[in-house]
């Protein structure tokens, strides 16, 4: 399993049409074979930041998800984010919480 997380910069009044720009790309990305989760949330404390979290169910998953966008695939409307952080996690394993 992948985890892909981070964050984008985009300026504070911008926050909600960056995400808002992004709800059909979401949609559209939740339906790719092996997509487990995947999404961009407004952070409530920091009006500057979009969080990005999406869970793959392996490696070829993600490069499939890659090649997708790489072709145009998966568009996103609205204002450009004016950087980002996201790192790549190689998950071994997972349990339930509770």
């Amino acid at each position: 399993m992948l985890i892909v997380a981070g964050h984008f910069v985009v300026d504070p009044a911008d926050q909600a049409a960056f995400v808002a720009g992004r709800v059909e790309a979401m949609e559209a990305t939740r339906t790719e074979p092996g997509c487990l989760e995947y999404v961009m949330a407004a952070d409530p404390v920091d009006a500057s930041r979009v969080i990005l979290f999406e869970r793959w169910a392996d490696q070829a998953a993600f490069d499939q998800h890659m090649a997708v966008l790489a072709q145009g695939g998966s568009k996103s409307t609205g204002p450009a984010p004016k950087g980002f952080e996201v790192k790549i996690y190689d998950i071994a394993g997972e349990r339930d919480f509770g």
